[in-house]
């Protein structure tokens, strides 16, 4: 199955670090992100783990969950868990699920379906692909989707970035401009027309084509 933006997230049931979820379920009506490592015991993937940890605060006051995912048992992300508070100076501080059959590692197509079953023998080179960063909305639609090489640690503080964008864009009839930062102007899409623009933007706009006119970021 190939995923896209604005597909519904594959829903599971899965062993966590915090106990067993049904990924639904465990999103509630708020926002997500689910972020995958190719196996437990990786280097890069140890430092992104610390840093998520670092950053949970920040995504708690957006009302979005954390969640990790590495194709290896539970019971290795726990120790592993130990490894990455003492070099990473964060204790994990969100669930990990375990995918030791590869189910969701598949059902994410983050692996084909001819993988096999199990993450036995299996290395971070053959799981290479399992890097992704997912998005999902409170409608459980996916929202992004993000994929690195496992040679390039991911920029989590743009994960963020995105999400405020995401969200601003969802509440607002809006969009945002090149490296936009909270609190920038904002374009108001072709789709509103001038008229629809007075009553949403009373403040105003500037029209720099007639495709494109920037506002003050809504409230």
């Amino acid at each position: 199955m190939s995923l896209r933006i604005n597909d519904e997230a594959p829903d599971f049931t899965a062993e966590t670090t915090e106990g067993k979820i049904s990924f639904h379920d465990w999103i509630g009506d708020g926002w997500a992100i689910l972020f995958s490592h190719p196996k437990d015991f990786t280097p890069v993937c140890t430092t992104e783990l610390g840093y998520m940890a670092k950053l949970k605060p920040e995504f708690d006051r957006r009302n979005c969950k954390i969640i990790g995912l590495s194709v290896d048992p539970v019971d290795n992300h726990s120790k592993w868990a130990a490894d990455i508070e003492e070099t990473q100076g964060h204790k994990v501080n969100y669930p990990m699920i375990g995918d030791p059959e590869l189910k969701v590692a598949k059902l994410y197509d983050m692996l084909p379906a001819d993988a096999g079953t199990t993450s036995e023998g299996r290395t971070a080179a053959t799981n290479a692909t399992v890097r992704t960063v997912f998005v999902i909305g409170p409608d459980k639609r996916i929202k992004l989707m993000l994929v690195y090489p496992m040679s390039t640690g991911r920029n989590f503080d743009e994960v963020l970035r995105v999400l405020d964008s995401i969200q601003l864009t969802a509440r607002h009839q809006v969009a945002t401009p090149v490296n936009w930062k909270n609190g920038d102007d904002v374009i108001i899409p072709p789709t509103v027309s001038d008229e629809q623009a007075k009553q949403k933007f009373p403040g105003g706009w500037k029209t720099i084509k007639p495709y494109l006119r920037v506002t003050p970021q809504p409230k």
